[in-house]
């Protein structure tokens, strides 16, 4: 099981001289219906409560922390010393460019990816140094996005059979209903995403999907298995949108000490 440090993250060991984890919905400022560590810039939280909320998160892993903006695809942008100094200044950017996975070996930069149901992926290798994040949503599991962050990492010197990988909170093969037909080209693509609902229905099971393609590249990977769409201690899209309502963005995030 996952250790709790900081007010709201859920930290996963990646190895020595690696902070992992991945945050919940408290420890934040951000008021109903946010509440309250809203980490997202598209959400309709005010733009300083996030920055606020963010600062937290820096906070409990002792290190600027950047994000990409997600475009559910299969990118994966390399950030070095430059983006460190830039995400270290007082008015950091919103995002460091469009992409589903971050990737560096410069000790003291955060990565982080935002979901609220997408599956979200910290990975890293303590002996090459080097860690990379991948934002696993239906388009990204179908598209590799996790293979792509792999790739990236190897480029940069890892070895799969050294990353260590953890899997974070999202929804469920049991909760996430989709179309038969999208069920199926998923599948074709990723065989483990294949699921049904309680109710016997058409799903998707994206954190299997996952886990199977790590596992395929010969990372060890942990799963902190917990729904977003059923606990009430995650942001969830579906279960927000099923209220009526709006809702805020969780952090995996990743950062070489």
């Amino acid at each position: 099981m996952p250790a709790q440090f900081g007010a709201g993250l859920l930290r996963v060991d990646l190895g020595p001289g690696v902070v992992a984890g991945f945050t919940t919905r408290h420890g934040g400022v951000s008021p109903a219906p946010w509440s309250s560590l809203d980490l997202g810039t598209s959400t309709g939280d005010d733009p300083t409560r996030v920055r606020e909320n963010r600062a937290r998160l820096e906070g409990w892993v002792g290190a600027p922390v950047a994000f990409a903006a997600q475009v559910h695809g299969d990118r994966v942008l390399p950030l070095g010393p430059d983006d460190l100094a830039e995400w270290s200044a007082g008015e950091p950017p919103a995002a460091a460019g469009e992409a589903d996975g971050l990737v560096t070996g410069t000790e003291g930069l955060g990565l982080g990816v935002l979901v609220a149901d997408c599956v979200p992926v910290v990975l890293a290798d303590p002996v090459a140094r080097v860690v990379a994040v991948a934002h696993a949503g239906r388009k990204g599991v179908a598209l590799g996005v996790v293979h792509r962050a792999l790739d990236a990492m190897v480029a940069r010197g890892a070895r799969p059979g050294d990353v260590r990988g953890a899997v974070g909170p999202a929804v469920c093969g049991r909760c996430y209903e989709v179309p038969e037909e999208m069920r199926d080209e998923v599948a074709a693509l990723a065989p483990e995403a294949w699921a049904t609902t309680d109710q016997g229905t058409a799903a998707l099971d994206l954190p299997r999907a996952v886990l199977a393609q790590l596992a395929a590249r010969g990372v060890d990977a942990v799963h902190v298995d917990r729904c977003t769409r059923t606990d009430a201690d995650l942001f969830s899209h579906r279960r927000a949108t099923e209220a009526g309502v709006t809702t805020g963005r969780q952090a995996g995030v990743v950062v070489l000490t």
